[in-house]
Formats: structure tokens, sequence, C-alpha cells
């Protein structure tokens, strides 16, 4: 598949801003199932300072900051990528997750650590809790591979939890997701990963978009794509030892998605995030983003 994607934010702050500081997750990474084809990332006003780099993870990042008085800031991203479909995936063969969890307990050296050690642990947006491993729990009886268990727990969520963007906001805290059975794409995949790592398995967050298909005799609306987030599941071997999954759709996650970064959560890899000087009491954000097909 090859794809071309747009992704625009504006933000109004109300009044004017005399400095910005920007951090922005929006090149997408590079692996062995896509590549980046063409990347051009403009901001406006044009910043003062900008920095590429990879981040800790090994994302693509951006920094800029706007040295200018301006009321309006705009970042858009323009990408051409191919993305190939993954190797099928065999659940039954995968090794039990209890076995997995000691396994992953047991990691050393610096590239096990950090590829895979590091994502059992409790991050920023996401805790392990009573609550999660007892709701994750059907899933993992012990001795089941960890494939079955996770494709298994990724259709109870889709099942289970209402997609509502009106329910959660960013900073909704996972407990109250699980009490509302409702909320975003966002919500759904901290869910998964708080429930993995309760039980002591590696999971990350992964941010990115999803190809969208309108309904059959209707146009492609232009603006009507979204970001979203899945999950990466540990499920044993090397650093290509992972299986991404979409519990929004409660689906594994193939060449239809594409990838932008990953991280413990969505505070590692948020598209667009800074810190600005000044700004008005009534601020606005809008987002777009457009996916579009090249060749299929």
């Amino acid at each position: 598949m090859r794809y071309r994607a747009r992704h625009s934010t504006r933000y109004d702050y109300g009044e004017d801003v005399p400095v910005s500081h920007h951090l922005l997750h929006l090149a997408p990474r590079s692996h062995s199932l896509q590549r980046c084809r063409r990347l051009q990332l403009t901001v406006a006003p044009v910043p003062a300072v900008r920095t590429d780099h990879c981040d800790y993870f090994g994302n693509p990042v951006s920094y800029v900051v706007v040295q200018e008085p301006h009321r309006l800031l705009e970042v858009t991203s323009e990408i051409e990528i191919e993305v190939r479909p993954p190797p099928r995936f065999r659940p039954e063969m995968t090794q039990s997750w209890d076995r997995l969890r000691h396994l992953a307990r047991s990691l050393a050296g610096p590239n096990e650590a950090s590829a895979i050690g590091q994502f059992v642990f409790d991050s920023t947006l996401v805790r392990g809790s009573r609550d999660l491993l007892e709701y994750a729990a059907p899933s993992f009886p012990r001795g089941r591979p960890i494939g079955l268990a996770l494709l298994d727990l990724n259709t109870r969520i889709n099942k289970d939890f209402a997609f509502d963007p009106t329910a959660t906001t960013v900073s909704t805290p996972l407990d109250q997701v699980l009490a509302k059975r409702r909320g975003v794409c966002q919500d759904f995949a901290h869910l998964t990963i708080g429930c993995l790592r309760s039980l002591g398995l590696p999971a990350r967050y992964v941010s990115g978009y999803l190809r969208t298909l309108p309904p059959p005799g209707r146009p492609r609306l232009v603006g009507a794509d979204a970001s979203h987030a899945w999950v990466a599941a540990w499920v044993g071997g090397d650093g290509d030892g992972w299986v991404d999954l979409c519990p929004t759709n409660g689906r594994l996650v193939d060449a239809d998605f594409i990838t932008l970064a990953w991280g413990r959560d969505y505070d590692d890899v948020s598209p667009v995030r800074g810190v600005i000087l000044g700004g008005g009491a009534r601020q606005r954000l809008a987002v777009s983003v457009d996916v579009e097909v090249i060749d299929d």
C-alpha cells in the first residue's frame, strides 16, 4: 500500500504569544514493514530554531522554537509512505503467557532492556491495578498461548467498551475508563496496555493513522480522518517479536495502519506538545487528518 497523509494542527491562542517551544512527533517511524518516501513538515510562523533527531525510543522528532509574537500557530506534515502487511500471525504457535512473563522479568543487557523490559513498568498515564488485572484474567488462564490470550482480550475490549469521544479527555484516568466502559482509541490502547502490564507482560503504545473507507456510494470526506492509537504486545523472540493489535476495532494491525511513533503511553508520543509564554484565556485547537491511498 502507498499512502499520502496530511496532518494539520492549528492553535489560536486568543492573544499574542511572544515565544513558544514545541516537540513534534509527526514524521513516520521507519521499520521493517513501512518506508517513508517523502516528508514535508512546515511550521508557521517560521521557527527561529528547529532541530530534528530521534528520541529515546528511536522515533523521529522535531523541536521548534518560535521567537516572534504570534496569535496563530500552524503545523502541517505531509508524507508519502509505503506499508507492507505483516507476516501471518499464528497465535496458537506462541509461547504461554506465564512463561513470557518470567522471561520479561529476567531480561538482561541494555539492548533487551530498552526494547522490551522497560515496557513492563508503570508509566505516566498507564498504571497497573488490581481492577485491570481482574478484567484481564479471563483471557489469560494458566498455560494459554500468549497469542490466543491477546486476541481474546482485544475482542473483549472491543465488545465491552463503546466508542464515545465525549466520554473522556486526555487526562481521564484508567479506572474511570474501566468504570464508564466508554472512551476513544487512546483510552482503549491505554486500557489494553494496563491490563498486560498488570499481568507482568510488556506492551507499548503506538500512534499513527488508520485508513478509513467511506460508506458504499459515498465520497471520501476531506478532513474526516483522525490520528489513531493501538497496542504492540511482546510475544517472545528478539526485537521483532511484537504483534500489533487495535482494540478500538477488535482486529490485528495490517497494511491499513501507518505508524508514526511508539512509547510507553500517549505522553511519550503526542503529535504536538509544547510550552507557550502568554496567550489568552480562550484558546482554540483545530486538527485535520487526511489519509489517501496512492496505490493499492
